[in-house]
C-alpha cells in the first residue's frame, strides 16, 4: 500500500472546510446516518474531504487498471433485475460453455500487454459445481503465472471451494452486495442478502482479498445509497477493492427503463466510499461508457483509483483503452501496479 505525503501539508486536515471532520476523526463505525451527511454535504466540500483521505494513503495521480473476461457466459437461474445473463430474460445474452484455458491465458496476455495489472474472470453461475472450481483454479494457476493479479465472481460459494481457489493462488474474490440491505427485494429474489454476506465471510476465511461494492441507478434513494455505502464500510476488515458500477440499463432485463443517476449523485457517492473506506481501492466499474471525460475526472477527484480497462466487460461496453489511456495523460495520471 502506497502512502504519500498530503502536498496540502501536514495541516491540510485542521484545515478541512466548517462541518467537515478530519480523517483522524472519523468514526470507527460509519452509521447510514453518518453516511447519509456526508452525501448531504456540499460538492466543493464532500470532494475536498475524499481528495484529503485520498491523498493520505494513495499517489493520488495514479490508476490502478484491471480486465474482466467473462469465461462461462449466460444461461444464470438467478433473478438479478439488471443482468442480461439471467436465462428468464431476454438481454440479447446466449448461453456459452465454460472458455478454454488456451482462451483465457491468451486473452489474460493481452490484458498484460495493454497494461491491465488484474485480471478478473467472471461465470454466470448460481454457485459452481466442484468440477467448475477444479477448472477455474487452472485458469487462476495460469494466470498468475503470467505475473498478474488473479480475480474471479463465480456467484455464492460453499464450504471448502474457496480454501480450493485461494490454494490455485486466487488474489480477489469478487461478490457485490448491490444495494443496500432494505432495497435489495426490489433487485433479486433467488437469494437474500445473508447469503451474499456467508460468501464474503467464506472468502475471508480462506484468506483471499474481498472485491465488494455495489450497482447504483437501480431507482434506490440517496439514503439507501447511504445504507449500502455504509454496509460495505461495516465489512471486517473492509474490501480491499469496491467496484462501483452505474448501471447500464439493457433491453430486456427489469431496469431497462430506470431513471438515470443524475452523474453527480454518482460522484457524490464515489467519494463516500472513498472516505468511508480510505484503505479499498475505489473502481469505476460497469457503466463508464456512458462517462463524459469530465464525470471520470470528478470521480477520480473524488477518490476512484482503479478502473476497468479493455473494450467489454462480461457482457456489457466498456471505453477503448486507447481513450482511457489518452484521458489518462490528460489528466497526468500514472498507472499503478495496484500492490
Amino acid at each position: 500500500m502506497n502512502t504519500v505525503t498530503d502536498p496540502l501539508g501536514p495541516a491540510a486536515a485542521d484545515a478541512a472546510p466548517a462541518g467537515i471532520a478530519a480523517d483522524t476523526a472519523a468514526p470507527a463505525h460509519w452509521s447510514r446516518e453518518a453516511v447519509l451527511a456526508l452525501l448531504d454535504l456540499p460538492f466543493a466540500d464532500l470532494l475536498y474531504r475524499a481528495q484529503t483521505v485520498h491523498r493520505q494513503h494513495f499517489d493520488a495521480n495514479a490508476v490502478q487498471l484491471s480486465q474482466l473476461l467473462s469465461i462461462k457466459t449466460g444461461g444464470c437461474p438467478e433473478d438479478c433485475g439488471y443482468c442480461p445473463q439471467a436465462a428468464r430474460y431476454h438481454g440479447g445474452v446466449e448461453a456459452t460453455p465454460l472458455m478454454p484455458l488456451s482462451e483465457v491465458v491468451a486473452a489474460a496476455t493481452a490484458a498484460r500487454e495493454a497494461g491491465a495489472t488484474r485480471f478478473c474472470m467472471g461465470a454466470a453461475w448460481r454457485s459452481p459445481k466442484d468440477r467448475d472450481i477444479h477448472q477455474v483454479t487452472e485458469m487462476v494457476r495460469a494466470v498468475a503465472d503470467l505475473g498478474l493479479e488473479t480475480c474471479v465472481t463465480l456467484g455464492m460459494l460453499r464450504d471448502g471451494q474457496a480454501e480450493r481457489l485461494k490454494s490455485a493462488g486466487l488474489d480477489y474474490y469478487n461478490h457485490n452486495l448491490d444495494t443496500a440491505p432494505e432495497f435489495y427485494g426490489e433487485v433479486i429474489t433467488t437469494r437474500d442478502y445473508q447469503d451474499r454476506l456467508d460468501t464474503l465471510e467464506r472468502v475471508r476465511e480462506a484468506g483471499i482479498n474481498v472485491c465488494c461494492g455495489g450497482i447504483l441507478g437501480m431507482g434506490e434513494s440517496r439514503a439507501q445509497r447511504a445504507g449500502l455505502i455504509a454496509q460495505l464500510a461495516a465489512l471486517d476488515p473492509q474490501p480491499e477493492s469496491v467496484p462501483i458500477n452505474n448501471l447500464v440499463r439493457v433491453e430486456g432485463t427489469p431496469l431497462a427503463a430506470a431513471d438515470p443517476l443524475e452523474p453527480l449523485e454518482f460522484v457524490r457517492t464515489v467519494a463516500a466510499a472513498r472516505i468511508t473506506m480510505p484503505r479499498s481501492r475505489v473502481r469505476l466499474s460497469a457503466g463508464r461508457e456512458e462517462m463524459s471525460d469530465e464525470m471520470q475526472a470528478l470521480c477520480f477527484l473524488a477518490g476512484a483509483n482503479s478502473v476497468f480497462y479493455g473494450e467489454q466487460l462480461l457482457t456489457t461496453p466498456n471505453p477503448r483503452a486507447q481513450r482511457d489511456r489518452d484521458l489518462f495523460a490528460r489528466l497526468g495520471m500514472s498507472v499503478d501496479a495496484g500492490h
